[in-house]
């Protein structure tokens, strides 16, 4: 049993703004109290939302907003008229009203915030709109479809000095928030080298999802689901598999590297566009007319590490992020996370000198030991030790990451994932693809804000 369990009553009313990593008893992580005690949020804070594409994400993202104090859902929208029930089936609340058109929803003066879970290529045209409307935006990531989009919704968002949450979950986890803890504290020493992969091996996983029985062009908005995207004929395929295909989404760049991305730069305080990538990848195993490769590895040169990310479609990796660093290595894997430190003692050289003669190595030997006596040798760095920790079951970050966005609109406070640093994390997206599709290194031109061969 943890130490002072948290009720969940208490929990629900906590807001990822008072969360924070600790350690019980098992080194597994459980949010903690700031205040000395937690506070509903009473009814005239209650922010009012909704929900601007309903899809798998967008449900998520509406089932996540129950366990969060002080929100209420009043709108959802969906192109896909079936999309419609399944909203309400995820709030739990059949009357909530429903429409196609999102224009409809901005024009409410009862809505002060809005969740935005359509497709990539939809998101700037959404947002742009949702922020000229007075609305505080929770976007989905990646951020944009495009380096321009990004740059686009960075300045709608200024212009109407609204909140805006980018929609990367692990940015708020508890989980997370240790591994920073522990880079902050420079146990690792200087790092260089960063790893990471997403890997998984399902058809569901490779977006291969089944089309719904009554999904027609009676049932679905197909001319304004193109909307910007080449115009052509009704393809259900197209519509519920999206990710797939340039037009509308940016494949395992923008589905997975944006997490990978993201939490690097949240761990590392880095928040900045990495100056060049170069790819390598191909569509090995899901030949099914996808324009994106199932296999992606992509390395980033950032001005003080390198960044190595792989995702694969074919092996069921799992989640990894790894940090190495001159002192220790720390090692996130799935809800996992492990330092260990580099045994950094004293110690003679214990292989050139075999090409000595024996008594130069012996000499050698004794001499060292002189200047390094065994108490002082043993002492150094034998108080660094092996760390581990876990999220507790059933944690949900998503649900913290939402909570972070609402306390946000309620406070004006600043939220861990703003829309610079989600339009860094995206350019990283697009950085990736941009050096697999034209198989030459890709290079950002900070100045004239656009990636160019390298």
């Amino acid at each position: 049993m943890a130490r002072n369990p948290v009720t969940r009553r208490q929990f629900i009313h906590i807001g990822s703004g008072a969360l924070a990593a600790t350690t019980v008893a098992g080194n597994i992580l459980q949010p903690r109290l700031l205040s000395a005690t937690a506070r509903p949020v009473p009814p005239s804070d209650t922010v009012r939302f909704a929900s601007i594409g309903t899809g798998v994400r967008g449900c998520e993202l509406l089932k996540a907003t129950l366990q969060v104090p002080g929100v209420e859902c009043v709108g959802i929208c969906d192109l896909y008229d079936s999309r419609h029930i399944a909203a309400q089936e995820a709030v739990n609340n059949s009357s909530v009203l429903a429409t196609r058109d999102y224009r409809s929803v901005l024009d409410r003066k009862d809505i002060d915030a809005v969740i935005i879970a359509v497709t990539d290529h939809q998101h700037r045209r959404v947002f742009e709109d949702a922020c000229a409307a007075g609305k505080d935006v929770y976007c989905e990531k990646p951020m944009s479809h495009t380096v321009e989009d990004g740059f686009a919704m960075v300045e709608a968002a200024h212009k109407a000095n609204r909140v805006v949450q980018i929609g990367s979950q692990r940015v708020s986890s508890i989980l997370y928030a240790k591994a920073k803890e522990i880079y902050n504290s420079g146990k690792l020493g200087e790092v260089t080298a960063i790893n990471a992969y997403w890997d998984r091996n399902s058809p569901s996983g490779a977006w291969v999802y089944p089309i719904p029985p009554d999904a027609s062009e009676k049932t679905i908005d197909w001319n304004t689901f193109l909307g910007s995207a080449p115009k052509r004929a009704f393809d259900p395929v197209r519509f519920f598999r999206w990710r797939c295909y340039t037009d509308y989404g940016e494949g395992l760049a923008g589905d997975l590297f944006v997490h990978l991305i993201s939490g690097i730069h949240f761990i590392s305080g880095t928040n900045t566009v990495a100056q060049r990538a170069q790819s390598s990848g191909g569509l090995f195993h899901f030949k099914d007319g996808r324009e994106f490769p199932d296999l992606i590895e992509t390395i980033y040169d950032y001005p003080n590490f390198r960044v190595s990310l792989r995702c694969n479609l074919n092996n069921d990796g799992g989640e990894f992020i790894g940090f190495y660093g001159t002192k220790g290595t720390l090692i996130i894997k799935d809800s996992t996370l492990t330092y260990k430190p580099q045994d950094k003692r004293p110690s003679p050289e214990g292989y050139s000198i075999f090409g000595w003669p024996k008594e130069m190595r012996e000499q050698y030997l004794k001499q060292w030991h002189e200047e390094h006596p065994n108490p002082a040798a043993l002492a150094s760095q034998l108080d660094e030790e092996d760390e581990s920790y876990a999220n507790p079951p059933g944690y949900s970050d998503t649900v913290d990451h939402e909570a972070n966005f609402f306390n946000a609109v309620r406070t004006r406070k600043p939220v861990p994932e703003n829309e610079v640093f989600g339009n860094h994390a995206a350019i990283g997206c697009h950085l990736s693809n941009f050096a697999y599709f034209n198989k030459s290194a890709a290079v950002w031109d900070a100045t004239a804000r656009k990636i160019v061969k390298g």
